[in-house]
């Protein structure tokens, strides 16, 4: 007897404009993509149902979403960036009679917030639960909430179905290796939700993710690790398989991930991420202050020079991006000035300057909780806003707010952006051998950057820009790459930050 089809309708709610939203660069170079990345978590979650269940993602950022779709359940995945718009959506499907799930890194980590909002709460990673779930609703006794409290294998995690995805619409495919982090940082919430103990798939589920992906047209993709290098060992059997994998097909990807910056003392780990076609990695450096770095319980980075190591990377052909902090315990308000100069002379483009965070469940929150210094009245979540739920130390609240917006701008002029290329640019050797975007793609970029983000900016621009290109040609992919980030994060810090967009336009901001 055949099993009735059970139709089910996954959705990644529309986040509010944020530093990794890149609007500019999608509306002004990039044209055809509408989003960074796709979600994985939902494509993961799809291939994890029976065969009998119908299955469509849609995702709000690329596309438009059904008002009152033919589906039996609909999921609702989220941040707590998208907390907001997950909750409207529950609500909505919820009183239109769907049968509601909530699910997604928030609801894991605040479960007892969906209680009055979905029918059924996942919490957690899903491999386990999510079958568990779907064999309850066939047989109709849902439970109200599933929670995974074990360490998942990642040994037989299915290959998501990127095939319901628009992967067309998105700058960057996304993958995942593993899951979990060796170290202790006070303010992550990645050791609550995945734990210390790095959990990894094998090289050979990589290849075959890659090869799914491919047939969808993609050239680039992004490891969505939090620590992509959290066992090292793991990590090298990686790297080793993607070098074969790349040359053996003449490089038609290119990689970028999320590393410890511990990576720089390691020779062997560099080259094979250069030999792999990793264009970029984005590495955790928060701040050059060694007293905030130890009471965060970033050990890690008190080990070496710094700057010394983003170098080092940079020698490798490898961009770096990064994240810093401000408003840590050790913080006074001449962190701004020491962080700024910094991330000029590390030649850091993409540098997501953040306040400082407390995250439910982190070490963090629990401590300052006790020392009642927690505002109620800022939801965590996007930390590049101009509002925390922290209290600073040794600088008043305001003073924060407002040496971190006056660092942005400062870090956003035409002077900044082209000071950080040509910092970068002393030290990058020629960079990986990817294969990437075709060459009239590439041209497109170019085109599009001088018509719509340098010949608006006047005079001004138009030297810093000059100033870049006297870098050896084979470096202008990276100055084109640097230029198009740089006005793109300028786009945002000017439209979020309370500038004057008459003035801005007269600057030739972006806008």
């Amino acid at each position: 007897m055949q099993r009735p089809v059970t139709r089910l309708l996954l959705v990644n709610p529309r986040p509010p404009e944020s530093f990794w939203t890149f609007r500019w660069t999608l509306d002004n170079v990039l044209v055809r993509e509408r989003a960074t990345n796709p979600p994985l978590g939902l494509a993961t979650l799809a291939a994890l149902c029976p065969p009998h269940w119908e299955v469509t993602i849609v995702d709000e950022s690329v596309q438009p979403l059904p008002d009152a779709p033919d589906v039996d359940i609909v999921g609702v995945c989220g941040m707590a960036v998208q907390h907001t718009r997950q909750r409207e959506l529950l609500e909505h499907y919820r009183a239109g009679g769907y049968f509601t799930v909530a699910g997604g890194s928030y609801a894991s980590l605040c479960g007892e917030q969906f209680a009055t909002l979905a029918d059924c709460v996942v919490v957690g990673e899903a491999e386990l639960t999510w079958p568990r779930f779907c064999a309850d609703y066939d047989r109709g006794a849902p439970e109200r909430s599933y929670t995974e409290e074990g360490d998942i294998s990642l040994a037989d995690a299915p290959v998501p179905r990127f095939d319901l995805l628009a992967m067309d619409r998105y700058a960057t495919a996304t993958l995942q290796f593993s899951r979990g982090c060796p170290f202790r940082c006070d303010f992550c919430d990645i050791i609550v939700m995945f734990g210390r103990r790095p959990r990894t798939k094998s090289p050979e589920q990589i290849i075959r993710e890659l090869d799914a992906l491919r047939a969808t047209g993609v050239r680039s993709a992004f490891f969505i690790d939090d620590n992509l290098i959290g066992d090292k060992r793991k990590a090298k059997a990686l790297l080793r398989t993607l070098v074969e994998y790349q040359e053996a097909r003449g490089y038609p990807l290119e990689f970028g991930t999320e590393a410890s910056l511990d990576l720089a003392g390691d020779e062997e780990l560099l080259t094979l991420f250069r030999r792999a076609g990793f264009t970029w990695l984005f590495l955790g450096i928060e701040t050059p202050d060694v007293e905030s770095l130890r009471s965060a319980q970033k050990q890690q980075n008190t080990r070496m020079d710094l700057l010394a190591a983003v170098r080092k990377v940079h020698s490798y052909g490898i961009s770096v991006y990064s994240g810093f902090i401000v408003g840590f315990d050790a913080d006074d308000e001449t962190i701004f000035e020491r962080q700024y100069r910094f991330i000029l002379d590390a030649g850091i483009q993409v540098a997501m300057v953040g306040l400082l965070t407390a995250l439910p469940r982190t070490p963090l929150h629990a401590r300052l909780a006790a020392a009642g210094r927690l505002r109620d009245d800022v939801m965590p979540g996007d930390n590049t806003r101009l509002a925390t739920n922290v209290i600073p130390e040794r600088m008043t609240y305001d003073a924060m707010v407002e040496g971190y917006k006056g660092l942005y701008k400062r870090l956003v002029t035409d002077r900044s952006i082209a000071e950080r290329i040509l910092a970068k640019t002393r030290w990058l050797r020629q960079p990986s051998p990817t294969g990437g975007e075709s060459l009239g793609r590439r041209l497109g970029f170019v085109a599009r950057l001088l018509r719509r983000g340098i010949l608006p900016g006047g005079p001004r621009r138009w030297y810093w820009f000059a100033r870049t290109l006297l870098r050896p040609p084979r470096l202008w992919p990276v100055v084109v790459t640097d230029w198009i980030l740089g006005l793109s994060i300028r786009d945002f810090v000017v439209r979020t930050f309370d500038e004057d967009p008459d003035a801005a336009r007269q600057s030739g901001a972006p806008v």
